[in-house]
């Protein structure tokens, strides 16, 4: 299975005393699922780190990549159609972040790992 790892489920996957789901942790733990990590998850969380929203033990900068390659988590890069897709999606939900996360999946046929609903109101496929 090809997942698309939400902002707060990889926050929750590289913190310590975060918690995931019996599924999540199921589906991480089986070996034939590839994680991703997209781009806008990078700049939501740099973003949130910035302005002081979000503490992190180290500066994204370093921290980011050593917890996605320890947690053996590749890049998805931001691509024009997702970005297309995003405003053609329902207006059930209008954070930005979170509509281009649903595009990405919806465009690269994945599915997000996530406690968040509202990506399912946008149509992509979520687990949790």
């Amino acid at each position: 299975m090809t997942i698309l790892l939400d902002t707060c489920t990889f926050l929750r996957l590289a913190l310590p005393q975060s918690k995931l789901s019996e599924e999540a942790m199921r589906l991480l733990a089986l070996p034939s699922t590839t994680l991703f990590l997209s781009d806008v998850s990078l700049w939501e969380i740099c973003r949130k780190h910035s302005t002081g929203k979000l503490s992190l033990p180290g500066e994204p900068r370093q921290w980011m990549p050593s917890r996605m390659e320890f947690f053996q988590v590749q890049s998805l890069s931001l691509q024009q159609d997702a970005i297309f897709r995003s405003g053609e999606l329902p207006k059930v939900h209008p954070d930005p972040f979170d509509r281009l996360l649903a595009a990405q999946a919806i465009e690269a046929g994945m599915t997000i790992l996530s406690p968040d609903s509202p990506l399912s109101a946008l149509g992509a496929s979520r687990v949790w």
